[in-house]
């Protein structure tokens, strides 16, 4: 009996040592931390990392014109600006943006007393461009009479109605730039008389 007793004990004692030995070979597993919000999906850590490492979407820089460039550019806006004032264009303004534009250096802005002028200024102007050399990369809005936007790439020419003008306000939208020194006549002005007749001071 005493025998039987000890192989008990010893079995007993080796039992306890290998469960002892085999949790210090395995720890236990402990469940990842679920989300305690229903209904909240959690990514596998690879994606969210991939999603962090995607760089920034990158903007359009703007038009950087070199030295020779934009002297060219502001040539031919102020020719543009000439061609307009030989048609009775009124209220010129060339606006410089270059650097802060990327379709463009120079924004051309006249006005036309009458619907009929202002196709008469677009089509003096396209002419005058065309004698340099330079073909319109696109014309909207003509034979409105309202507002023509002509685009010879580096430089932009909008061609309004007067009143039509002061409605959109263009050069709002560019207060910041800074505007081309222009000698402008004094029949190019909206209040200038025209033909000396009192009773046309003003635009319609």
């Amino acid at each position: 009996m005493t025998k039987k007793k000890a192989f008990k004990g010893t079995a007993k004692n080796r039992l306890t040592a290998k469960t002892a030995a085999n949790a210090k070979r395995k720890p236990a597993r402990r469940e990842a931390p679920r989300a305690k919000l229903r209904g909240k999906v959690t990514e596998p850590r690879a994606k969210v990392a991939r999603r962090r490492s995607e760089p920034a979407p990158v903007l359009p820089a703007p038009r950087r014109a070199d030295v020779r460039g934009r002297h060219d550019s502001l040539a031919t806006a102020k020719a543009a600006i000439a061609a307009a004032l030989e048609k009775k264009a009124v209220e010129p303004v060339l606006i410089d943006v270059c650097g802060r534009a990327s379709y463009a250096d120079f924004i051309g802005v006249v006005s036309g007393r009458s619907d009929r002028q202002v196709d008469a200024i677009a089509d003096g102007v396209c002419a005058a461009m065309a004698e340099r050399g330079r073909r319109p990369l696109g014309r909207e809005g003509a034979r409105n009479g309202r507002w023509v936007l002509i685009d010879f790439g580096d430089v932009v020419v909008h061609v309004f109605y007067h009143p039509l003008r002061e409605v959109f306000d263009i050069e709002s939208l560019w207060i910041d730039a800074p505007r081309v020194k222009l000698q402008i006549p004094a029949e190019a002005r909206a209040d200038a008389r025209i033909d000396g007749d009192p009773s046309r001071d003003s635009l319609p």
